[in-house]
């Protein structure tokens, strides 16, 4: 064989097993190399597991302040904000830069903060913090609401010489219509009218003892201790169940209608209680052949319930005294109503318990409109930034990058 042909072929060899050389020594180092770690959730397994049994509210944030996930009682604090579809926020400045300082410096915090629920005064809330890194990826916040305390306390005062001064009437008027009974023994109508006045007398004093036992329970236990998701058409068709005679034999009519498959988070029996109130108050103040309506809204992470009525309507100086314990814009409609002055009362408690208000705007001879407002119960699972929302665990609760790709998903 020629010797150029045999140089030729011989470099060909030597080219070949200098690839397969080179090849080999490359799946060599590859195999050195550590694998990459696997990603880690944002809520670990034992994190969560902790999280479903804690009494206290909690939100789970990623280290820039975005809420990645949060119970059904942040949202009822007033601490976490749903947003229609945008994602969920922080609903306080100073509570975003506490966790903001936590997620640059780590550490922990433990505040006493008093919140604004709502634009009214009277919803400051009173809120232990305690916000703490949660692994080098998020941040924990922990809350407990001592709201109730401050304000039982406050309260418990100056019940008892209202309720005493309240069952004095009634007493007193069945003592002396028993005596005045006695006296006209010997005249069947007299007595036959005076024993319909008792009868209406220990009416009166038997719905106030009832709502007066209602107000104490809801000024003294948390209407949230036992909290559920409530849906809101359930209450609207149980209060107005409730009041359907009521409404029948005063010959109003009750009308309903919103925005329907709405939820919030508390207690159902007292939030039907609050708006069974509201209705039997409307109907109460209206004029037969008139309407009542109630209807629903979703406005600003709220859950709005309005009461409108036809009715006579409340000035000014009145309507600002509505809401006060044992309060009457007309006392002489309410013995014949037998209203208690109560009714209102009991709305607000539940209304506050829940991390809502009451509202009411009435002007004379135009009607009145009650508003109960709950916070919508929005996202208590994992919260996916551009991606799907997936249980803790799963590799589906990381934050993605991309902030346009769509609203998050939501879980129960």
């Amino acid at each position: 064989m020629p010797t150029p042909v045999l140089l030729i072929l011989a470099g060909v060899i030597g080219l070949v097993i200098g690839c397969a050389a080179s090849l080999a020594w490359a799946q060599s180092l590859r195999r050195r190399e550590p694998a990459p770690a696997a990603a880690q959730p944002i809520v670990p397994d034992s994190v969560a597991e902790v999280l479903a049994i804690i009494s206290s509210a909690y939100v789970v944030l990623d280290a820039s302040g975005d809420v990645l996930r949060a119970s059904p009682l942040a949202y009822s604090y007033g601490i976490v904000r749903a947003a229609g579809d945008d994602y969920p926020r922080l609903a306080s400045n100073e509570l975003m830069e506490l966790t903001a300082d936590v997620g640059r410096n780590g550490g922990y915090r433990d505040e006493r903060l008093t919140l604004r629920r709502t634009d009214q005064e009277s919803s400051d809330a009173v809120i232990d913090v305690r916000i703490g890194a949660l692994g080098s990826h998020g941040v924990l916040l922990l809350a407990d609401d001592l709201t109730r305390a401050v304000r039982v306390e406050e309260t418990r005062r100056d019940f008892v010489a209202n309720v005493s001064h309240e069952l004095k009437t009634p007493v007193g008027a069945i003592g002396l219509l028993a005596e005045t009974m006695e006296d006209a023994a010997e005249d069947p109508d007299a007595v036959r009218r005076f024993a319909e006045r008792m009868q209406t007398e220990s009416r009166r004093l038997s719905l106030l003892v009832q709502e007066i036992i209602e107000l104490s329970r809801v000024q003294g236990s948390s209407a949230l201790s036992d909290g559920e998701p409530v849906e809101v058409d359930e209450v609207i068709a149980e209060a107005v169940a409730l009041n359907r005679n009521f409404a029948l034999g005063s010959h109003i009519e009750v009308i309903t209608g919103g925005t329907s498959g709405l939820r919030v988070f508390g207690s159902s029996s007292m939030l039907i209680t609050a708006l069974s109130n509201l209705i039997s108050n409307a109907v109460s103040y209206s004029e037969p052949h008139t309407r009542v309506g109630v209807s629903v809204r979703r406005e600003g992470g709220m859950v709005e319930l309005s009461v409108k009525d036809q009715g006579i309507g409340i000035s000014k100086e009145h309507l600002e005294r509505v809401f006060e314990r044992f309060f009457r814009v007309d006392r002489a409609r309410s013995r014949d109503t037998g209203g208690s002055g109560l009714g209102l009362a009991i709305v607000k408690h539940i209304a506050s318990d829940h991390g809502g208000e009451v509202t009411a705007w009435s002007m004379p001879g135009q009607g009145s409109t009650f508003t109960l407002r709950i916070p919508e119960m929005g996202q208590t699972g994992t919260i996916t930034v551009g991606g799907e929302t997936g249980a803790p665990g799963t590799g589906k609760d990381r934050v993605g990058q991309n902030h346009s790709s769509g609203a998050p998903g939501k879980e129960g």
